[in-house]
């Protein structure tokens, strides 16, 4: 304990950067192959992924149980927490750049289309409305996909999941194991519960309301955001259950639990997007 009271861990090399490296570049080939109908492009996006899924499992694992010996001093724990914050926001600009996709094409670039010489020259009897399902190849059209309804409960269920992690960490900094544990498995509950809304609504878009990606750039849009913040909520919801886990097998005291705080700066991060997704995209 001396040791990590006094002198900054230096870990040993590792070779799961490596692993890491490997996954992400099959992951994308095979994606890419995929989306062009070459038949290894699914082997190699399923390979990719059980590495990365393999080098996540071993990589996290050391540093728990580096974490857990009592290797890591203050000092470890404030480049975790920079590191973290750097994560996030890059998630911050990664969403920001679709909102500003959503923003060009809304506020610029339909109303450009549907005026004086534009509209005349490049789609004439286009009408600058939102939301458009142009360029667009089915002639039925689609019905846009309204805020209240599942979207307004998948709002509130979101924030109440907020709640309930919070109320979780108020546990752990009063050392109340039970509260703790209580807390993270409604969390995860709730994140679950979103999901399958949100599964139910993208069944009900393609169903009934002819909503698909191909419906011009609103569906582009649509399916963009909800769809890589539903994979948020879904990547927050395995990082809480392993902080469960974790909580049950005794990990984490009142003054040293930074894995469970990350998890819940990124979970709070999720909630915030969504006001932002359910407020431009469903709401206005």
């Amino acid at each position: 304990m001396s040791h990590a009271l006094d002198k900054y861990f230096i870990p040993e090399p590792s070779k799961f950067p490596i692993f890491g490296s490997v996954a992400l570049l099959l992951f994308g080939t095979g994606a890419v192959g995929w989306l062009n109908k070459i038949s290894a492009g699914p082997v190699l996006f399923f390979l990719g992924l059980a590495l990365l899924i393999y080098m996540m499992f071993g990589w996290f694992g050391t540093v728990v149980r580096e974490s857990e010996s009592g290797k890591y001093n203050k000092q470890v724990d404030r480049s975790f927490r920079w590191s973290m914050g750097w994560f996030i926001f890059s998630e911050v600009m990664f969403f920001a750049a679709f909102f500003g996709a959503l923003f060009y094409a809304r506020v610029l670039s339909v109303p450009w289309l549907g005026s004086g010489e534009t509209e005349a020259q490049i789609w004439q009897g286009f009408e600058a409305a939102w939301p458009t399902d142009g360029p667009n190849p089915h002639a039925d059209g689609f019905t846009p996909m309204g805020a209240w309804g599942i979207p307004a409960l998948n709002t509130l269920i979101l924030l109440t999941s907020g709640v309930t992690l919070t109320w979780a960490h108020h546990g752990l900094l009063k050392n109340n194991r039970g509260q703790l544990k209580t807390g993270l498995l409604l969390t995860i509950l709730l994140g679950a519960i979103f999901m399958g809304f949100q599964i139910y609504e993208y069944i009900h878009a393609h169903a009934d309301l002819n909503l698909r990606m191909s419906s011009g750039i609103y569906g582009s849009t649509f399916y963009l955001l909800t769809g890589f913040h539903g994979l948020h909520v879904t990547i927050g919801a395995i990082m809480l259950l392993v902080m469960y886990f974790r909580s049950r097998a005794g990990h984490f005291t009142p003054e040293s639990h930074f894995a469970f705080e990350a998890a819940a700066w990124y979970w709070h991060f999720v909630d915030v997007v969504w006001l932002g997704l359910f407020v431009v995209v469903y709401w206005l």
